[in-house]
């Protein structure tokens, strides 16, 4: 198993806990992944987002890619998995510019491409918003355009969204970057079976996590691709006891329905298209963080990363609160 984490670009990851005690600034972010890299920790997952949907939208959130860029020069080890929602960026100065991360980087930059779901979001900044099945319309054609300027000289693409003629990326890529996405739509896991290297995958029992990965694989051997690589996000609470856990647990998800962001959520699950349905107490943590019930004594966690490992599961995407704190012990009783 490999162990990731998110970087807290939002705060923090508990919308019923204004304060988490880990601010959303560059200084905490370099402290947190430099330390992670000597601990154990293999990858971190960059969220972007311009509105902070945990804490309110008029709270601090970092930007994805400056921060990337920033992390790229000041670690060595993690890999760099930064997301990227294609209707924020034209996919050719993009390309140029996740290049120019991945030589700072030396080869360790990663994207997780995100159709986006916040409407608000968009039509704030003045972006195109599509409506669900065409944001993945738009996804494909812009992976097209940023592997075709990643892989040739000179580039021409002539597609209903986007225009390129004799376009030029260099330098390249040290080596192509991992693509990761999620969706549980029929339309997101055909674009993420045909065109992606990695599926991510929201909080789960082990029973639906082996399920998502046997239709995924059988997706991929129909297209002819290779083997993908499998993650899971998942909130992680390790305590000396069980009880010591579920104490934690309870505190976190005392549910407050006017927190700042429960009218973003709520927005989210309208238009989404789910496989299950979402329970409202999961509000209280993002990403469905607490169905994989990393939660408990060191051995009882692990157990079930084991349990996850053998339905397939290859990365784990972890957050905890505080952030920095939690990993060191995640480290020391879990990882090491």
């Amino acid at each position: 198993m490999r162990y990731g984490f998110w970087t807290p670009v939002f705060g923090g990851w508990l919308r019923n806990i204004p304060d988490e005690h880990m601010a959303p600034t560059w200084e905490y972010t370099k402290r947190l992944c430099q330390r992670a890299e000597q601990i154990g920790y293999d990858l971190t997952l960059v969220a972007e987002l311009n509105l902070n949907d945990i804490k309110g939208t008029d709270q601090p959130a970092l930007d994805a890619w400056s921060t990337a860029a920033a992390l790229a020069a000041v670690t060595e080890r993690l890999e760099l998995m930064v997301a990227v929602r294609p209707n924020f960026h034209q996919p050719a100065l993009f390309a140029k510019q996740a290049a120019n991360i991945d030589n700072i980087a030396n080869g360790r930059l990663a994207l997780n491409v995100v159709s986006s779901w916040w409407q608000q979001e968009a039509t704030s900044y003045g972006l195109q918003f599509d409506q669900h099945d065409d944001r993945y319309g738009r996804t494909s054609e812009w992976l097209d355009v940023v592997d075709g300027l990643w892989r040739e000289k000179t580039f021409n693409h002539d597609g209903p969204r986007y225009q390129l003629k004799d376009a030029i990326c260099e330098p390249k890529p040290v080596r192509k970057p991992v693509v990761y996405a999620g969706g549980e739509s029929e339309a997101a896991k055909t674009m993420i079976a045909t065109q992606c290297d990695a599926y991510v995958m929201h909080g789960d029992t082990v029973e639906v996590i082996a399920e998502k990965i046997a239709d995924m694989r059988a997706r991929r051997e129909a297209v002819g691709k290779p083997a993908m690589i499998f993650g899971m996000a998942a909130y992680a609470i390790v305590r000396d006891t069980e009880e010591e856990a579920k104490a934690e647990v309870a505190r976190i998800t005392t549910l407050d329905p006017n927190a700042p962001g429960f009218g973003n959520y709520d927005q989210w699950l309208s238009g989404t298209q789910l496989e299950r349905e979402m329970k409202i107490a999961e509000y209280s943590v993002s990403n469905r963080g607490l169905r994989p019930n990393l939660i408990g004594a060191p051995d009882q966690i692990k157990d079930r990363i084991a349990a996850y490992e053998a339905a397939g599961l290859d990365l784990l995407l972890l957050q905890m609160s505080p952030q920095y704190e939690e990993m060191e012990r995640f480290a020391e009783k879990v990882i090491n």
